[in-house]
């Protein structure tokens, strides 16, 4: 089957991640981290709209939170905030803190990265060391749910990145990007607890960043500086596809539109890449359909 990529109108971010589609909205969430920033692309208007969020330097995530129209979990540097958007205003005004890594007065080092509503609506976020080029194994990935304290969930990490989740075979996929490998869990759905971790991807060249699933349970891996998103079979391990982007660094995915069989694909232009880099395009006639993204509760 063949299938066409397409570039979004507006939908620039110098550092595009962490989409997220909504069903209500029919509007596809994402951040551009470097300029604080949130993205809307609106299905109806083919059109985006874009946000600062007051007062942040940095956006890792942006996740719509259960039963609050309007309102968004999103990932600021060293902090999980609470913002209000309406969606097309050019500011997003935070309203509260919600999680930090701060430890009292310390600067923190740490940032959140990548982040996802788990199939309950527990937030699943990851940290890494503030300077990318810095291999040091700081991260952790945490579970964060409402009325607990942060759980650590891994550490020893280096860039926290993609998440996805299976519901159907209670399987959790993770990347941490340096080790250049996708890794399956098992995942308690009453507790969040990950066990049995086994590696289902390993690329030699290509770092793996963001993830997603379709309903008959392939994952679909963005890689950094790959031009491609890969599908993959995690049962078999086999490679199904390769989809090839018109620019090199591939960030994340999420699969959106009425029928939830349009993939989304973000990008960025970190360090002097040519156009169309840092556009967020739109991959067509795939013949796979995701699953409904999760809000928040939080």
């Amino acid at each position: 089957m063949s299938h066409k990529v397409e570039q979004l109108p507006d939908s620039y971010a110098y550092l595009g991640e962490g989409p997220h589609w909504d069903i209500e909205t029919q509007s596809l969430y994402f951040v551009d981290i470097k300029g604080g920033k949130l993205l809307r692309y609106d299905y109806k208007e083919n059109k985006t709209y874009g946000a600062k969020v007051e007062n942040e330097e940095h956006t890792s995530f942006v996740i719509p939170v259960q039963g609050e129209i309007g309102k968004f979990a999103v990932g600021c540097g060293c902090r999980v905030v609470i913002v209000a958007w309406d969606g097309a205003a050019p500011v997003a005004k935070v309203e509260r803190i919600a999680y930090t890594l701060q430890q009292g007065d310390e600067v923190c080092k740490h940032r959140f990265n990548d982040g996802k509503a788990d199939p309950r609506g527990r937030l699943l976020v990851g940290s890494m060391y503030l300077e990318h080029n810095v291999k040091k194994p700081f991260g952790e990935l945490y579970r964060l749910e409402k009325g607990q304290p942060m759980a650590v969930v891994r550490s020893g990490l280096t860039i926290s990145n993609g998440l996805t989740w299976n519901e159907r075979t209670n399987k959790f996929y993770f990347i941490d990007s340096y080790d250049h490998e996708v890794t399956e869990y098992d995942y308690d759905l009453d507790t969040g607890v990950t066990s049995n971790p086994k590696v289902v991807f390993k690329h030699a060249e290509h770092m793996p960043d963001g993830m997603t699933i379709d309903t008959e349970g392939n994952i679909y891996v963005a890689t950094f500086n790959g031009h491609t998103v890969y599908k993959i079979n995690p049962s078999t391990q086999e490679v199904l596809l390769a989809i090839k982007l018109p620019t090199k660094q591939i960030t994340s995915v999420a699969f959106g539109g009425p029928n939830l069989d349009i993939l989304y694909v973000t990008t960025a232009e970190y360090v002097d890449q040519p156009a169309p880099a840092g556009f967020t395009f739109k991959v067509t006639g795939l013949g796979a359909k995701g699953l409904p993204m999760r809000k928040v509760t939080i």
